[in-house]
């Protein structure tokens, strides 16, 4: 029997899925059945019986609460369940049966094209140590045809015994012929076997470093298959596309994720046109359920479309392109995002700023003589430092832009810089389970002291700063319950460490979930229609099977969506 590929397998998955919902749709029996004239659908629904949490300016609860909403999508009435029954009694009525309803989630910074290319590729992630990561890839490579590229995603030697980065030579050892190309699990560094490197289409050995990259090599100059940030590059452009079908597909899987974990809405950072593109053929053929907030991939043939068109708001309300993504430097794990002073544990090493600061600011300046809003990639304080003073310079220059820019991820600041991003009006747009990931080895690279900066949520909003939380999927798990877990807790899910890593820096459940709703919406200048409960907004929200402000905090990660509404429509169900 032929061996089915991971192609076929993912086309099947599709197909099945496509015919469950058709034959759910069947009538049993063969009798004819008579025509009857549709009934015209209600105007307006009515979802009763909730635990409403608007999360509007009062953060108003309302118990035993109702919502109505048009059949376009409009809430129209939000009030007590007894006198909304009396008010909308022709409407169409959905009993919540008590439970707790949030607005829809919002993931600030998470690569939905990036999910669903993960979707396709060996998961790495979790995986202890390099012999399962080496088994993982054998089970995958099975299902791939003899000349295919093996690809995966997801590791980190942090979590190995050895905690060093591993080499080809590893590689080579289970795939001699194959090539094998592996990103880390912060995308930010990748592992080849010597069959992938011997195709790049430029020597890489010797002591030279591309810009804004770094290529490991050994005593004798020989590159050993590790690449970080933009030397990841030579090896990219070279690894064969996935066929639009398949991506297609993957893409489907990647956005029932999305929806069965509560989220509307995400802001993807670093796509490209070809990728805007493909988000517009979904919404014209009816199958793109959430909202996206793409930023642009940087100073290429995106920004020269964008600023040529002017912003992109499809008319569906489903997809705004006006935001540019810009790079300062790399990820902590793999010792690339760039640093005041050296590494703790590697004195020396300071990391990698991607562009001088007139480079840098370049960029910038284009974008905002275009009215882009900008997105920065900061991870390191010196890199954070760098697109501040960037911003000090020249946002007066610009008086005209919208603003609302933003700094992704803020990670690692240095506390003469957190009151910063207030005065300057700079959203910090961060994830909150970078934090729980990184806590078990990031004292080892930072230092104690440079710790009192690290993953600072309270004390930016202490100085009067904007927080759009998000996750960076798929470097980070999808589920936004444990992003509000990590920012309440500071403590991974067997809780640890006791009272919470850094716990200063501990965020109320409420402050935690308005960086998920309302603040992620003004971070994209949708807070006029999305992000809160409220009467002439969008019916975007989330039905939970337990109520999320109240059960205990160790609880959190187990909160279940039952239901995901986008525009008024039902787009997930449990």
């Amino acid at each position: 029997m032929e061996r089915v590929s991971l192609h076929r397998k993912i086309a099947m998955l599709s197909l099945f899925g496509g015919l469950a919902l058709g034959l759910g749709a069947c009538q049993r029996g063969s009798e004819p059945q008579p025509e009857v004239a549709p009934s015209p659908a209600p105007a307006v629904t009515l979802v009763h019986g909730a635990r409403l949490y608007t999360f509007d300016q009062g953060n108003t609860v309302v118990d035993a609460g109702a919502m109505a909403f048009s059949s376009g999508g409009e809430i129209l009435a939000i009030g007590e369940d007894e006198a909304m029954r009396v008010r909308f009694a022709d409407a169409r009525q959905i009993d919540i049966a008590g439970r707790a309803v949030l607005p829809g989630l919002i993931d600030a910074h998470g690569h939905l094209y990036g999910l669903a290319l993960a979707l396709t590729q060996a998961n790495l992630v979790g995986a202890e140590s390099k012999a399962e990561v080496l088994e993982r890839l054998r089970a995958f490579a099975v299902d791939l045809q003899p000349d295919e590229w093996l690809l995966g995603r997801g590791w980190d030697q942090n979590d190995w015994p050895e905690q060093g980065f591993p080499s080809r030579a590893d590689l080579d050892a289970v795939f001699p012929e194959r090539p094998v190309w592996l990103r880390r699990i912060d995308g930010h560094a990748a592992w080849g076997n010597s069959q992938a490197l011997a195709q790049a289409d430029r020597e890489l050995a010797g002591e030279w470093q591309p810009q804004g990259g770094f290529i490991h090599r050994d005593a004798g100059g020989e590159p050993t298959g590790i690449f970080i940030d933009h030397a990841m590059g030579l090896i990219d452009e070279i690894v064969p596309p996935p066929s639009d079908e398949w991506v297609d597909v993957a893409l489907e899987l990647a956005l029932d994720k999305m929806t069965s974990l509560g989220l509307t809405g995400v802001h993807d950072p670093g796509v490209d046109r070809g990728i805007i593109e493909r988000y517009r053929r979904k919404i014209e053929v009816g199958r793109l359920p959430v909202r996206i907030y793409a930023m642009a991939d940087g100073p290429g043939a995106t920004l020269d479309w964008l600023c040529e068109e002017g912003p992109l708001e499809d008319r569906s309300g489903l997809l705004v392109v006006r935001s540019v993504k810009l790079y300062a430097d790399g990820a902590l794990g793999s010792r690339g995002a760039a640093l005041l002073s050296d590494y703790h544990d590697d004195p020396g090493n300071r990391g990698l700023l991607f562009s001088a600061d007139e480079s840098l600011e370049a960029q910038m300046r284009r974008a905002l003589a275009c009215g882009l809003q900008l997105g920065i990639h900061a991870i390191g304080d010196r890199a954070n430092q760098q697109a501040l003073d960037a911003f000090e310079r020249l946002l007066p220059q610009f008086p005209d832009n919208p603003g609302r820019h933003r700094v992704e991820h803020a990670q690692i600041l240095d506390p003469a810089d957190i009151p910063r991003f207030a005065s300057l009006g700079v959203i910090a747009a961060m994830q909150p389970t970078h934090a729980t990931s990184d806590m078990y080895w990031a004292g080892e690279r930072l230092g104690p002291e440079r710790l009192r900066g690290a993953y600072a949520w309270r004390s930016l909003l202490q100085e009067g700063a904007r927080l759009a939380f998000g996750s960076d999927f798929p470097v980070e798990e999808v589920n936004p319950m444990l992003g509000i877990h990590a920012a309440v807790t500071r403590q991974d899910l067997a809780g640890w460490p006791p009272g919470g890593w850094l716990p200063g820096e501990r965020l109320s459940r409420a402050q935690a979930i308005r960086a998920f709703t309302l603040d992620a919406a003004f971070a994209a200048f949708m807070e006029g229609a999305v992000g809160s409960l409220e009467v002439g907004k969008r019916a975007d929200f989330v039905v939970l099977d337990r109520d999320v402000m109240s059960v205990p905090a160790e609880q959190i990660p187990a909160v279940r969506v039952m239901e995901t509404w986008v525009d008024g429509k039902r787009v997930f169900e449990r």
